[in-house]
């Protein structure tokens, strides 16, 4: 529990570096680069994952590609304590409808209680950016999209992680093999600026690899030891680690409103979870 909570204040960290950054878009390919870089420096020194992993290690790269540009899409004028609730929060309802419209397999009534938490959370959330003005149609379409990729790695990655035998070896190496494409794509893009952009704040790419490998590791290291229902309700904690953020650090202005409906969301989320 320690560490997936651990973890979930890594994971909100660098997303407050990100959203705080004047390029987003860079800092997110700065921030997977600096997580290769920290992984590539002891990968070949750790064991292979398992071969039977190696599926879910190629798929979830590539699943890895489109969280990390939903990402940088969803801060380019969504707030931290906007965005980050709805792409964390919405993710187990996403996963409940899939689960029920799909498998059959339709949510006993916390689960249900848990939905509508998080919908009246989301809803309260938007309500309070409608009155403040500061709502932007794209960062929610891209946040809610963001969660259903979050649904999907997290489902990938569970299996991946337990088939590999080595979670550490194995998170590193999705972690490397997403930086690689991220970093040429930016570089065949335009590539002085993101030279410029690297040189200038390596210090933050470096800080928020390193947040991104801790926090991914230990939820995958926590799956292989406890049911990866309970690890992501735990690692849903991340909402309010970024509302602190956000009102620290980033002077975002926390209104009674969206102080409540994030705790609702976070609320909601972990009934789903447990139920």
């Amino acid at each position: 529990m320690i560490a997936v909570l651990f973890g979930a204040l890594l994971h909100s960290i660098w997303n407050a570096l990100v959203r705080g950054s004047p390029d987003r878009t860079l800092s997110i390919v700065l921030v997977a680069a600096g997580a290769g870089a920290i992984t590539a420096c002891w990968l070949p020194f750790a064991p292979l994952p398992a071969v039977p992993s190696w599926p879910y290690l190629a798929a979830s790269v590539v699943i890895h590609i489109v969280y990390f540009a939903l990402v940088a899409f969803s801060y380019r004028k969504g707030e931290l304590s906007f965005a980050y609730p709805i792409m964390r929060g919405t993710a187990p309802v996403l996963s409940a409808i899939a689960a029920a419209l799909v498998l059959g397999e339709w949510p006993s009534l916390g689960g249900w209680l848990g939905v509508l938490l998080v919908c009246c959370g989301v809803v309260l959330l938007a309500a309070d950016s409608f009155r403040s003005q500061s709502f932007h149609a794209s960062s929610a379409l891209f946040a809610l999209a963001n969660a259903g990729v979050i649904v999907v790695y997290t489902l990938v990655d569970g299996v991946g992680a337990r088939l590999s035998e080595h979670p550490v070896s194995y998170t590193g190496w999705i972690l490397l093999l997403t930086a690689l494409p991220l970093l040429a794509i930016s570089v065949v893009h335009d590539g002085a600026n993101t030279i410029r952009y690297m040189q200038r704040h390596w210090v933050r790419g470096l800080i928020g690899g390193a947040c991104t490998f801790g926090s991914y590791g230990l939820a995958l290291w926590a799956m292989t030891r406890a049911p990866i229902a309970l690890v992501a309700a735990l690692r849903e904690t991340s909402v309010v680690f970024a509302m602190i953020l956000a009102a620290t650090f980033l002077r975002e202005r926390i209104t009674p409103a969206r102080f409540a409906s994030i705790f609702i969301v976070t609320a909601g989320a972990v009934a789903m979870k447990i139920s």
